[in-house]
């Protein structure tokens, strides 16, 4: 790569990441391009160069959490505790490995509920939506007698909602410790279930 091309990937690149620690403090509609600017040192103008709007940058961050780096993503698994093991592990070493990974599972949290973004991106995140595969598989465990009784959707959201709660924790505060995955598994497993 010339170094031009790594420059302006570098810009790019530094873009993302301002404005993705934008989005999750302020919210996509607080958001302004102005900010963005001012974060990365650059003018409005090479901005609009690299994203020709708001928007466009809003969306590259959504399809990029959508590719996998925020979790959402179907591991292989032996059985549906194990699904949620690897994946709750997979979640936290990614967000270990790269920051920018626990801002994005933020940003991927924010957009489920933004009823403003584009039906590309709406139809997007339903295909991708990591509660209706959990439902499925709660039900499934339930029935081989590893996943306690309960609501298989209050289940799931218990679940993630707690990586996501650790998560935006981690994402606000670098320096918070970690999880062991083990204790989310704990909150679905057999035998922890309360008469």
């Amino acid at each position: 790569m010339t170094a031009r091309k790594e420059q302006k990937e570098k810009r790019r690149q530094d873009i993302l990441k301002a404005g993705l620690s934008i989005f999750i403090r302020k919210g996509y509609e607080a958001t302004k391009i102005n900010d963005i600017a001012e974060k990365t040192g650059m003018s409005v103008g090479l901005l609009y160069h690299y994203f020709g709007s708001i928007q466009l940058l809003h969306e590259e961050l959504i399809n990029i959490g959508l590719s996998g780096r925020t979790g959402q993503y179907f591991p292989q698994y032996d059985d549906p505790l194990d699904y949620f093991l690897k994946a709750a592990k997979h979640i936290f070493d990614m967000a270990k490995a790269d920051h920018f990974t626990a801002e994005l599972f933020v940003l991927m949290n924010q957009a489920q509920r933004n009823p403003n973004l584009s039906n590309s991106i709406k139809g997007k995140l339903e295909q991708n939506n990591v509660i209706v595969k959990s439902i499925e598989l709660i039900e499934e465990g339930q029935c081989q007698g590893i996943i306690r009784k309960g609501n298989p959707m209050a289940l799931a959201l218990s679940f993630w909602l707690s990586i996501q709660a650790y998560m935006e924790m981690i994402a606000l505060n670098p320096d918070v410790p970690y999880p062991e995955p083990h204790w989310l598994i704990d909150l679905l497993k057999a035998g922890n279930d309360q008469n």
